[in-house]
């Protein structure tokens, strides 16, 4: 008898469609009922785990049968419900990163803080819809595979005896990693009725995934390594990327053509492309564009697309640029939302030293402070925007250029911050972590770092190395904090603001409300380009 293993979540939804993503235990029809209309689905399989994504065309509260036999709503949970999203797209967009799997007792509160998506999940159930978001963008690391909870680890003792002992090996262990991230009563409840848009960062690989080609090189080496990455992006593929498309982009998908096609199970299908997506990036993209009323969202891989030859480093590929140049000349669009897991604008200062190190690890200073920066640049993570400078300056002069209002979203970096471009109707939004939190030695030495110290140096250093300024100036307007949270993006204010929130325990408290400073094209300057950030 098939049982619901992970969701039912919801994931793509328009003005005309919605897509229920599952995990079952065994083989079945799907059926997903809305207002008396009934959608289905069969499940696909691979690697001994079978998936369904059911696309619906009504609104409503929904109900899950597999082969005929009801299994959702749960008899504890009130019931799950679409919103199909009118012609002027979501107005409430809640964003974060950073989120660990690990218990809610008091042990883990007190190590991790209380786990903001679910303490929402709480709240929303007995909140009425007006107050629900109207999508969740989840912006990397939606679990850890390279740190893995006290119970991922018993699973992985219970299986084998051999290495990486302290990380994920391979698909079966993904699933069950996923499993523990998305199975939160709460949790569960949330994402079945609040839509989500995803993409990945480095946790959801390995810490550091494709920070330069001498990480890769030496991941390489790892006898591993190549099982583990194939695993995690045919994980990634089937739990997060294949409801980031719409219904008419999947009918088209060839690797989900053959995979609904094969018979029996379509793990070689599946791992002969994401051994491929890992080899050659260029040939797959993990990137992907919605038109939400005048709002173009955009979605940037910042990870697997990279251009890693030390001569000129690239955080998008040629291909990858290009697509992103189609997606902001396309017309339609009065405002462009991108989502980039790391971020675009850091504070001046570090943004200055990531500048410096790549730089040196290219080999500005010789070839010994060229392997010493390399070292430097994984061991701090210096590989945001900043640290790979020409795409860091053909973006900013790409987004000088439109005229349009543009807000990027971002997280990683375990802290929150509004940064604004000046005389630029440019924002930069972070927030993170959902729950992973930075220690208190850590938040201080941030504080000094980011927001002290390398303001000092940062400029110096930069232009030791001889490094040009930034196409424009920009500067931290609000921030950092480092409480656990998300934020809400308020497309329907005027000004458009966006709020931060944290929970203690289960309730919702606000941190912050911000209203993003409006700068007209009329308003710009355009012979500022050029300045120097401060």
């Amino acid at each position: 008898m098939p049982e619901l293993v992970v969701g039912p979540m919801l994931r793509y939804v328009d003005e005309t469609s919605a897509s229920v993503w599952m995990e079952t235990s065994e083989p079945c029809q799907v059926t997903v009922e809305v207002a008396g209309v009934r959608s289905q689905a069969r499940t696909f399989t691979v690697h001994g785990h079978h998936y369904a994504i059911v696309d619906v065309r009504d609104g409503g509260t929904y109900e899950v049968r597999l082969d005929e036999r009801p299994v959702w709503p749960l008899p504890d949970h009130p019931p799950s419900r679409i919103r199909l999203l009118g012609p002027d797209g979501p107005q409430k967009v809640m964003f974060s990163s950073c989120r660990t799997s690990v218990p809610h007792d008091t042990l883990h509160t007190i190590s991790h803080g209380v786990d903001v998506l679910r303490a929402y999940g709480c709240t929303l159930m007995d909140a009425p819809e007006e107050r629900w978001p109207d999508m969740v963008l989840l912006l990397g690391d939606q679990v850890y595979a390279d740190e893995p909870s006290s119970e991922m680890l018993e699973f992985i003792a219970n299986r084998r005896d051999t290495d990486p002992k302290k990380e994920i090996a391979d698909f079966e262990e993904y699933a069950e990693l996923y499993r523990i991230a998305w199975t939160d009563p709460e949790i569960r409840w949330i994402l079945s009725t609040v839509p989500t848009a995803m993409i990945f960062d480095d946790h959801d690989l390995r810490d550091d995934f494709n920070t330069s080609i001498s990480w890769r090189t030496a991941m390489e080496k790892v006898s591993w390594w190549r099982h583990r990455v194939v695993a995690g992006l045919g994980a990634y593929w089937v739990y997060q990327h294949l409801g980031n498309m719409s219904p008419d982009e999947r009918a088209t998908d060839e690797v989900l053509s053959k995979v609904c096609a094969a018979e029996g199970d379509g793990a070689e299908i599946l791992d002969a492309f994401a051994e491929h997506a890992y080899d050659v990036p260029a040939d797959s993209r993990w990137s992907y564009a919605r038109d939400l009323g005048s709002t173009r969202l955009i979605m940037l891989d910042s990870r697997c697309s990279r251009q890693l030859d030390p001569s000129d480093r690239r955080m998008l590929d040629p291909v990858e640029w290009e697509w992103l140049t189609e997606q902001l000349a396309r017309e339609g669009a009065e405002r462009f939302v991108i989502g980039s897991s790391v971020p675009f604008l850091l504070p001046a200062g570090i943004h200055h030293i990531q500048n410096w190190n790549e730089a040196l690890a290219q080999g500005a200073w010789g070839r010994p402070v060229a392997r010493v920066s390399e070292m430097l640049r994984q061991a701090v993570d210096l590989e945001h925007w900043a640290a790979f400078r020409r795409s860091f300056e053909d973006l900013s002069k790409l987004l000088a250029g439109l005229g349009k209002p543009v807000i990027m979203l971002s997280g990683d970096v375990h802290y929150s911050y509004v940064a604004k471009a000046v005389d630029l109707p440019i924002h930069q939004l972070v927030c993170s972590p959902i729950r992973n939190p930075l220690s208190r030695t850590l938040r201080f030495a941030n504080i000094i770092a980011q927001f002290g110290v390398a303001s000092l140096i940062g400029r110096v250093l930069s232009k030791l190395a001889r490094i040009p300024r930034p196409p424009f100036k920009w500067r931290i307007t609000n921030g950092p904090w480092f409480s656990n949270a998300v934020a809400v993006l308020l497309l329907d204010t005027s000004p458009v603001s966006v709020r931060w929130d944290t929970a203690t325990g289960t309730e919702i408290t606000e941190i912050t409300t911000v209203e993003l400073e409006e700068t007209t094209p009329r308003e710009a300057e355009p012979h500022r380009v050029g300045r120097a950030a401060r």
